[in-house]
């Protein structure tokens, strides 16, 4: 059985530049963020789990126009109204946020949802609900989220890349050193700390991106019923 082409370019989820404060600290946040954006990241979530509403919708805001300025997709993490308010192309959500069905159904067209699991089966589900990309994780051990819960490794990864027909992101203890293992399943990738604490955020993002310079692009699964 064919599936329907993914609604997002995969292209544009080879890399995912997750925000933390703390991790950039003493550097400014925004500071971080442009200079990864200027090796070539394309995407952006803003994931902030300690800011007021009002306070998440103004740095919301000035990511958007930060991303904005460099052609890149720009996501918030668990808050869809702030995403809307703000002006984002998506929101993630996670297993205790709005259900990506109910958020579909708010949402206009061309708005994008990504969900977090790590079973085929949930993902092939989310993917039925309006999922357009799946996070999963976490693939190695990490410090930077604490609720990444327990490592599936590369072979986990893989078997929900297999699932399903839309882009699959691995998120968790990912360095440039392995980021060519998570290509090489057909992933794109996730990371916190390894831009947002590297001393050169830069050259982080370029590394990160090198396996996918080649042409390798996040695996298009043809029959989503194929675990």
């Amino acid at each position: 059985m064919n599936a329907a082409p993914p609604r997002v370019d995969p292209r544009r989820l080879r890399l995912v530049v997750i925000t933390d404060a703390a991790l950039a600290a003493p550097r400014d946040l925004l500071d971080v963020v442009e200079r990864a954006l200027r090796a070539g990241a394309p995407a952006v979530q803003l994931r902030d789990k300690h800011l007021g509403s009002g306070d998440l919708l103004a740095l919301a805001k000035k990511l958007r126009a930060l991303t904005a300025e460099y052609e890149a997709l720009f996501f918030v993490n668990d808050r869809v109204d702030v995403a809307l308010l703000a002006g984002a192309d998506g929101a993630h959500l996670g297993p205790d946020d709005l259900p990506v069905s109910a958020a579909r159904r708010k949402v206009p067209s061309g708005f994008l949802l990504g969900a977090s699991t790590d079973d085929p089966d949930l993902a092939r589900a989310l993917v039925a609900d309006g999922a357009d990309y799946i996070g999963c994780g976490a693939v190695w051990a990490t410090g930077s989220k604490a609720d990444a819960g327990d490592v599936i490794g590369l072979a986990g990864l893989e078997r929900v890349v297999r699932a399903v027909s839309v882009p699959v992101i691995g998120i968790g203890g990912i360095t440039p050193e392995r980021a060519d293992e998570v290509a090489a399943v057909g992933a794109g990738i996730a990371v916190i700390g390894a831009v947002m604490g590297a001393p050169d955020p830069g050259a982080a993002v370029r590394a990160l991106l090198a396996p996918f310079r080649s042409g390798r692009t996040l695996r298009a699964c043809t029959d989503p019923t194929a675990a």
